[in-house]
């Protein structure tokens, strides 16, 4: 199922859900753009959930994953941290322990800063289980195969004053 908002999108192979969100303009100052958020994960996603994952990592399993992909502020692009041009190729290599946002024993995480079609974004993504990191990443690739990131998009959205 294709899952496509905001000019970002997945398919969504079976047994994953993934929404794609913009946060509420009451949390931003006027003026600011509101970027788009996409989630997927192997568990229901939570209603109301963290932008890289709180809510919902803990309620991963060893076989399950989560993945968000958040847009930055297009400017990012011209700066060192996201300097990576393209959409990343995760590789078990990538992923520790140490790099979750919030640690959970046996879990694993990585993220990239990158640039693609004109906008700059982080992708983050758990695993369930660290000691399965080779066995999850077909399931990862599955659906970060079929990432789409359309040119400007995001950048005609604004919080109205």
């Amino acid at each position: 199922v294709q899952v496509l908002a905001h000019g970002v999108g997945v398919d969504a192979p079976a047994g994953w859900e993934v929404r794609i969100t913009r946060r509420s303009g009451e949390e931003h100052a006027p003026g600011a753009r509101v970027r788009p958020v996409l989630h997927a994960a192997t568990v229901p996603l939570p209603a109301v959930r963290g932008d890289f994952g709180g809510g919902v990592t803990a309620l991963l399993g060893p076989v399950d994953l989560f993945v968000s992909l958040f847009e930055h502020d297009p400017a990012a692009c011209s700066t060192a941290l996201f300097a990576a041009r393209g959409l990343p190729r995760p590789s078990a290599a990538d992923f520790a322990p140490e790099q979750l946002q919030r640690t959970i024993a046996g879990q694993s995480g990585a993220q990239w800063f990158f640039q693609h079609a004109g906008r700059a974004f982080c992708l983050y993504v758990v695993l369930g289980s660290h000691a399965r990191r080779v066995e999850l990443l077909p399931r990862l690739g599955e659906v970060l195969s079929t990432l789409v990131v359309e040119a400007g998009v995001a950048a005609q959205h604004h919080v109205q004053a």
